[in-house]
């Protein structure tokens, strides 16, 4: 937010309002529901409010929720990312694992998600899964019915992903039954887009050398703007995400023949 944002907003808005846009740049994201109770007032004022710091550019809505707004060029943190709905990663993931068959073979990419996935399949036997995911590996090396290749590469520290020409050479000498992707970006034309270009490019491999491609995405990637195209909404054959897409994607998933998975709440 600019200095010149910040000055006016002060100046112009209600002590709630500096709130909830307080509560939202500390979570990064959070749902109406939430600010609601948290700041003890209605659904629709919060829609109000909300409606109002989006109009002024300093919230990004979307279904059902409220972001603050994202650079096309980089990534939120890491740290960030890994609590950032991280109830709604944890259905995603529980959803995913009960459709992944023992005795088959995965590739599982970089991301927040695919990690909690990782640890969603910690039960599963015979599995092999190839990985440019450091934090994959070790969740999945401790389950002794598992079996893990890490690829070569660059480690990327923020995320101890995996990067680079040799992570790609890597996964070529491989074609697996399924390959497990998180994304940062879902655009409104359905293509599927990331910050990072080498991790794209090993993004494209992994979909390039996998017999279905499952995609796993909270739903605050759906409209989220970011710069590189990894791929598009035709390439992917199942979609794992926590509510239901707002328009126009599920108009797009159908086109597209995508089989669409809403993983419904954990409980307690």
């Amino acid at each position: 937010m600019c200095l010149r944002s910040v000055l006016v907003f002060a100046v112009n808005s209600n002590p709630r309002q500096i709130q909830l846009l307080a509560t939202v740049r500390a979570r990064g994201s959070t749902t109406v529901d939430q600010l609601a109770e948290l700041l003890g007032v209605t659904l629709q004022t919060v829609r109000r409010d909300v409606q109002r710091l989006a109009d002024e550019g300093l919230l990004t809505r979307f279904h059902g929720g409220v972001r603050v707004p994202s650079s096309t060029t980089q990534n939120i943190g890491y740290q960030q990312r890994e609590t950032l709905n991280a109830a709604g990663k944890a259905s995603i993931a529980r959803a995913v694992a009960a459709q992944v068959p023992n005795d088959c073979s995965l590739i599982l990419n970089i991301g927040t998600t695919t990690e909690a996935i990782a640890k969603a399949l910690q039960q599963h036997t015979g599995l092999r899964v190839i990985t440019n995911n450091l934090n994959v590996a070790a969740i999945l090396s401790d389950n002794p019915s598992c079996e893990v290749f890490v690829a070569g590469g660059s480690v990327r520290l923020r995320d101890r992903a995996i990067v680079g020409e040799a992570a790609i050479e890597f996964i070529r000498q491989f074609k697996v039954d399924i390959a497990i992707i998180g994304v940062s970006s879902i655009e409104a034309d359905g293509t599927l887009r990331d910050f990072d270009l080498r991790e794209v490019r090993v993004a494209q491999t992994i979909i390039a050398q996998s017999r279905e491609v499952w995609l796993a995405a909270d739903v605050s990637k759906f409209n989220r703007p970011a710069m590189i195209e990894l791929a598009t909404l035709s390439q992917i054959d199942r979609l794992f995400t926590d509510a239901e897409p707002p328009p126009p994607f599920r108009e797009l998933l159908d086109l597209a023949q995508v089989q669409c998975e809403i993983a419904p709440p954990l409980q307690g």
